[in-house]
C-alpha cells in the first residue's frame, strides 16, 4: 500500500475527503519529523513508538575490497511497533 492508497483507504472509513486526509497525513509526517529530530519520543500507544537512536563509531569493512573502514557514531531514527499491533499482524 503506498501513501495515495492509504489516503484513500483512511478517506472511505473516516467519510472526510482525500484532500482532507492527505493535509493530515502531511502534517502528522511534519510533527513526527520535527519531534524526533528535536530529540523527544512519539508514542501512539499500541501502534508505535518513534524515537532516535545513538550509534557508537565502529570499524566495518568495504564489501567490494575487503578493506578495514572506520564508520563514524551517527544519530538515526527508529520505529518499534506496539503490542496491538504486533498481535494484530501475528
Amino acid at each position: 500500500m503506498n501513501k495515495n492508497d492509504l489516503v484513500k483507504a483512511i478517506a472511505e472509513e473516516t467519510n472526510q475527503t482525500a484532500t482532507a486526509v492527505s493535509e493530515m497525513l502531511g502534517a502528522l509526517e511534519a510533527v513526527v519529523t520535527k519531534a524526533v529530530a528535536s530529540g523527544e519520543k512519539v508514542q501512539l500507544p499500541g501502534f508505535l513508538t518513534f524515537d532516535r537512536a545513538e550509534r557508537a563509531a565502529r570499524t566495518g569493512r568495504n564489501p567490494a575490497t575487503g578493506a578495514e573502514i572506520s564508520i563514524p557514531a551517527s544519530t538515526v531514527p527508529r520505529v518499534k511497533a506496539g503490542k496491538t499491533f504486533k498481535d494484530a499482524v501475528a
